[in-house]
């Protein structure tokens, strides 16, 4: 089992969870962040005042899932989240030590599944 992290542009959210439906990863939680990597920002005029803008507005997915799920899963973010540009996103891949699902007291794959 993997926890699978991924920061991405948030106009690519609605593309993303669509490939990852269509490759049988449909279960996530999203949240939205600001950050700042090597994009760094940029700068903004507000009433003539110029101000630096160096956390930029993104969204975090955060998907646990089984170990036949982690290349797809991480293969279908990058091709989906691509643009080519500065600030397209990251992906860190954690060991899953433990999942419970609270409901039917499942463990480990089949809680994620």
């Amino acid at each position: 089992m993997k926890w699978i992290i991924a920061i991405i542009r948030p106009e690519k959210l609605t593309d993303v969870k669509e490939a990852l439906a269509q490759a049988g990863v449909g279960k996530m939680t999203v949240t939205n962040v600001i950050g700042c990597g090597q994009q760094g920002g940029y700068t903004e005029t507000y009433r003539g005042v110029d101000t630096d803008i160096n956390l930029i507005k993104k969204v975090k997915l955060e998907i646990a899932v089984n170990d036949g799920f982690v290349d797809i899963t991480i293969r279908t973010i990058m091709d989906t989240a691509f643009t080519g540009k500065i600030g397209d996103g990251k992906i860190f891949v954690l060991p899953l030590e433990r999942c419970i699902r609270i409901r039917t007291e499942e463990e480990g794959p089949e809680a994620i599944g």
